[in-house]
């Protein structure tokens, strides 16, 4: 798995996370977060390879389908872009201060 499929599941699990079910949660933060193999969870759980590794592409398929539904990912990525950009705008101004002040607090919303 690539760097950036884990990256952006990690994003997803953490914006859909109140929509799974406590176990298709505890799979994903194992398998992803904590870096548990399916092997490691599938002896945790006493079920079998199979069965975690069913769940956790139906869980990811769950997230990939939220997010086609609800865009927070992608809207969250957009926002991060549009920061970036008026935190090197903010540079050249005047009010400097006052700007970055203002990105700050808007950072603190997400």
């Amino acid at each position: 798995m690539t760097l950036e499929k884990t990256t952006r599941l990690n994003y997803l699990f953490d914006f859909y996370q109140s929509l799974l079910t406590p176990k298709q949660k505890s799979y994903m933060s194992l398998y992803y977060l904590d870096d548990y193999s399916l092997g490691e969870i599938a002896e945790e759980y006493s079920v079998s390879r199979q069965a975690v590794y069913d769940n956790i592409k139906r869980t990811e398929a769950m997230l990939e389908e939220y997010e086609e539904k609800l865009l927070l990912f992608q809207k969250f990525q957009k926002r991060q872009e549009l920061m970036t950009k008026l935190r090197e705008n903010a540079v050249n101004s005047e009010k400097n201060a006052e700007i970055d002040s203002l990105l700050n607090e808007l950072e603190k919303l997400d």
